[in-house]
This record gives C-alpha cells, sequence and structure tokens, in this order.
C-alpha cells in the first residue's frame, strides 16, 4: 500500500517537472488559445487554469500547462522569460516559470507527510494576526475587482483596434490583386508613363 503511494506521488512529481506555470493572462485567454501559443514548443498534454477565488467572477489569470517532455517546459520557460509573449491582445508579456507542487488542487499526498488543523482560540495571539489577514484578504478582493475591470476594458479596446486595422490591411490587399488581376493597374502605369514589374515577383510601381 505504502509502496502504491509512493509511486503515485513519484509520477505527480515528474507530471510537476514537465508543468509550466504562466501568469500575467487575460481574462479573454482560452485553453485553445493557450495550445495555438505553445504548440510550437511541443506538444500540449492539458491546461488547467487556476480559479482567483478573489474575484466574484471567478476570472483566471494563471494557468497550468502541462507539455509532453520536461524538455519542452523548460523550452517554454526559457524562450517566455527571454523574449516578450504576448496572447490575446494582452498589452503586457506573459510571464513563465516553473511550476510547484503547491500549484496543484489535486495533488497527492506525500508519503509520511501528517496535517494537523484546529481552531484558534480568541486569546490566542495568532487570531489577532488570523483577523487581520482576513481584513487584507477583503481589501485585497476589492481592489482586485476594480483593476480587473479597468484590464477589460483595455483588452476590449485594444482587441476592437487590432481587429479594425486587419479588416483595413485585408481590404487595401484585396483591392491590390484585384487591380492587378484585372490590367487597372497596367492600364494607369501606361497613362502616367509608370512601369510595373512582371508576374515573377511582387507587383510594384517604378
Amino acid at each position: 500500500m505504502e509502496s502504491g503511494k509512493q509511486n503515485e506521488y513519484a509520477a505527480f512529481e515528474e507530471k510537476v517537472r514537465r508543468t509550466v506555470y504562466l501568469d500575467n493572462l487575460s481574462p479573454n485567454v482560452t485553453e485553445s488559445v493557450v495550445r495555438t501559443a505553445l504548440d510550437q514548443y511541443g506538444t500540449v498534454k492539458s491546461v488547467e487554469f487556476i480559479p482567483n477565488y478573489l474575484e466574484p467572477r471567478n476570472m483566471p489569470q494563471c494557468a497550468l500547462v502541462e507539455m509532453e517532455k520536461e524538455k519542452q517546459a523548460k523550452v517554454v520557460i526559457s524562450t517566455l522569460s527571454e523574449f516578450p509573449f504576448m496572447m490575446s491582445g494582452m498589452p503586457r508579456p506573459v510571464r513563465a516559470r516553473a511550476a510547484v507542487a503547491e500549484m496543484f488542487g489535486d495533488r497527492p499526498r506525500k508519503p509520511g507527510r501528517q496535517i494537523r488543523i484546529c481552531w484558534l482560540d480568541t486569546a490566542d495571539p495568532d487570531f489577532e494576526v488570523a483577523s487581520k489577514l482576513k481584513q487584507l484578504v477583503k481589501r485585497h478582493a476589492t481592489e482586485t475587482a476594480v483593476m480587473l475591470k479597468h484590464q477589460l476594458e483595455k483588452e476590449e479596446k485594444l482587441a476592437k483596434q487590432q481587429g479594425e486595422t486587419l479588416k483595413a490591411n485585408y481590404k487595401k490587399y484585396e483591392m491590390i490583386d484585384s487591380l492587378m488581376a484585372d490590367g487597372a493597374a497596367r492600364r494607369l502605369a501606361r497613362c502616367y508613363n509608370l512601369r510595373v514589374s512582371d508576374d515573377s515577383g511582387p507587383s510594384t510601381f517604378h
């Protein structure tokens, strides 16, 4: 029985070593976005968003990404630490670091470890400390909600701007292709005594 628990925990430790912790994620980032972004570094086995219990809407801003191999996880961490990496129009780069066992909510109990839980008496010196921590948590939750609201507004505005820019560029290139295809560009070139490059390379005016 004890041997089985040790094997289970050993397998869990291997999983931790090939898992990447992503932070500073946009609330708009989905599992498919994460998979698409990191597939270039290796096979993504699973994506688990860590719930934000301090925010009423429970929007994740960090995730645990398990890669197929430990080497792939190290490449992701190294690359994202060295170069800015954006997801879903996030104006700030995503951060990555190695995951640790305490980040997993379903982690198995470590063999030989014992946990004791007890209620604090109001006369206990630690009770006052715990009360202050509780107040700080509430204050932090309020501040986080306000910051997240502003962050979402900025990201929605940025996403809209990016979408409009892409549409404008697409229409521009579509118009150029249409002009080249129906010969209008060459007729205009002859009219203004310009030369158009041949079809073997990019179509440009000289």
